[in-house]
């Protein structure tokens, strides 16, 4: 997982392929592979964000609904990289970009996520309330968060959806921080009880561990902010 800036890990290839949206043109794709102007990839970017969430939001038909939530499933991740991934986060397309990957990367890392909510939520706040999710998720309970935090960003109040978003990887961050500090924990308490070569190469695999661990964190807090940032733009119509 990386910084939302450059996005989370996610590489899912593509499989079946039924038609893309009509705003997401493959003739943008063929001219974006030969070298346009950073100015107007940029007005493409803008532009099929728009589209697309337009789209979707004055549609009654849920298969296209289904589709444009699953575009990364069907189509590959390259789809959306090649329009939207430089845009910057506080811009619709960059948004977007942010909230696929954070769909894609909850799907694939389903399980992890699972046990992380429940090291990072604790009873006494409301961020299950808010993301809509059980305080102790299973893997199955992340897939339907992951589909119901992107398809409410087009069906339903965008801002609501990044709030969503924010609260849920605000959540996993501190599961991240909550896993670190058991790791560093236990390698100090092993520590006092033995000298010996091997536990101090364990003691330094721990801290290694422990540090990537905070530094996942630190990215997801990064992301989290970046939903919260969008969602006060998008209510203030500068979201674009």
């Amino acid at each position: 997982m990386q910084s939302s800036r450059s996005g989370f890990l996610a590489s899912l290839s593509g499989s079946a392929r039924p038609a893309r949206p009509a705003q997401l043109d493959p003739a943008i794709l063929d001219h974006l592979g030969g070298g346009l102007d950073p100015e107007v990839i940029s007005e493409m970017s803008h532009a099929s964000a728009a589209a697309l969430l337009d789209r979707v939001h004055h549609t009654e038909d849920p298969q296209i609904v289904r589709r444009v939530i699953t575009l990364v499933d069907t189509e590959g991740v390259d789809i959306i990289a090649q329009l939207w991934s430089n845009a910057e986060p506080d811009s619709l397309p960059g948004i977007l970009w942010r909230l696929y990957l954070l769909r894609t990367w909850m799907q694939r890392n389903r399980e992890q996520i699972a046990r992380l909510w429940r090291l990072g939520e604790p009873v006494a706040t409301t961020a299950s309330a808010i993301v809509g999710v059980d305080e102790t998720p299973d893997a199955e309970d992340i897939v339907r968060t992951a589909d119901s935090i992107l398809s409410g960003a087009f069906t339903g109040d965008f801002a609501v959806a990044l709030g969503r978003a924010s609260a849920f990887t605000d959540v996993i961050a501190n599961g991240l921080r909550v896993q670190a500090h058991r790791i560093t924990a236990a390698q100090k308490d092993a520590a006092a009880h033995s000298g010996t070569q091997g536990a101090q190469e364990a003691s330094h695999d721990a801290q290694t561990r422990a540090a990537r661990l905070m530094h996942t964190a630190a990215n997801l807090l990064t992301t989290s902010r970046d939903f919260h940032e969008g969602a006060h733009l998008w209510r203030r119509g500068r979201l674009e």
